[in-house]
């Protein structure tokens, strides 16, 4: 006798374009995880800044049409697959991608992309945990190479990756800098691990960048920064002898000196975390695990919106203005 196929809801692109092109289906159906791919059943899932421009057709990496989007799930395993043995149906868990796609009732993903969920977080940090905290590891430790002691210059701290990158650059003992867009922003900044803290909308941010940094002594070691397109030329200013910046976020073109690169020898480097291999995903999970256990690692989830809302969480992530914390879809 022939089972019927399950069926669930998930948005659906047809077609690239503005957020209108996100279609709610409920006629889809669930995947069947095979080999070493594990079924999630979604409790939530992340918006990110990326899942916009792949929409939109702008991205490098085009997907298949039609497609689901989304890569940062949390929720159950639904079941696994035939060569699956570290996860079984019940386990809570989060990952850092899927195959299928996260915008959806069900979601597959590859077991090697999938970590626990300790009881400690719920399943909307858990969301938040997948792209910004394996993102901001990459900008730390693998392209800034950054070492306890060092100062780091978040530059628009009040997002996702943003309060990622000061929960662990506080972690492993370097000095704290942030910037946001509010006062509340920069309240949330200083309780995720900065030590001090200004507004990026203050015509003089930057001369008290300056003066707290001791420019005049050395600068900044490295700079994460979220919106090079506005604020890289700055940053090359702010730098040290040897200073890096590491480019999270962009959203169009700028003009630079190259000259301020020479006299200090700093770097521009670009992250992708889709660049990294089996063996850096280990090695970052790694360092979020102990995180969880220690319990600095602390997800501060902002705006949440229904499944149906997708279109308008994406609107809202390019367009609404102060960051506060991760952006996410709950089901």
């Amino acid at each position: 006798m022939a089972t019927t196929q399950k069926l669930m809801r998930a948005i659906r692109v047809f077609e690239f374009g503005g957020p209108e092109v996100l279609k709610l289906r409920s006629d889809v159906a669930v995947p069947v995880p095979q080999g070493h791919q594990v079924l999630i059943k979604v409790h939530a899932c992340g918006v990110n800044p990326v899942e916009t421009y792949i929409r939109s057709g702008a991205y490098s990496r085009k997907p298949v049409l039609p497609y689901t989007p989304g890569t940062d799930v949390a929720g159950v395993i639904e079941s696994v697959g035939d060569s699956v043995s570290a996860f079984k149906k019940g386990d809570r868990v989060f990952c850092s991608n899927t195959v299928s796609g996260g915008y959806a009732e069900f979601a597959l993903a590859a077991d090697d992309t999938v970590y626990p969920l300790p009881e400690t977080l719920d399943f909307r940090q858990g969301a938040a945990l997948g792209i910004p905290y394996f993102t901001a590891c990459r900008a730390l430790f693998h392209s800034a190479r950054v070492r306890a002691g060092e100062s780091v210059l978040v530059h628009g701290a009040s997002g996702g990756v943003g309060l990622a990158s000061c929960q662990i650059a506080r972690a492993h003992g370097l000095k704290v800098l942030g910037t946001a867009g509010s006062e509340e922003g920069k309240k949330l900044v200083l309780q995720n691990g900065a030590h001090e803290v200004f507004n990026h909308k203050e015509v003089n941010y930057i001369d008290k960048i300056e003066e707290s940094a001791g420019i005049k002594q050395g600068g900044v070691d490295v700079i994460i920064e979220m919106l090079a397109n506005k604020n890289l030329s700055h940053d090359l200013k702010l730098l040290s002898r040897g200073g890096r910046v590491i480019v999270v976020g962009c959203r169009g073109p700028i003009e630079i000196n190259p000259r301020d690169t020479m006299a200090k020898e700093t770097s521009i480097i670009g992250v992708s975390l889709f660049s990294s291999t089996k063996e850096e995903f280990q090695q970052f999970a790694g360092i979020l695990q102990a995180g969880m256990e220690k319990g600095w690692l602390k997800p501060v989830i902002g705006y949440e919106y229904p499944l149906e809302k997708a279109a308008q969480a994406h609107e809202d992530i390019i367009h609404r203005s102060g960051k506060m914390g991760k952006m996410i879809l709950v089901l």
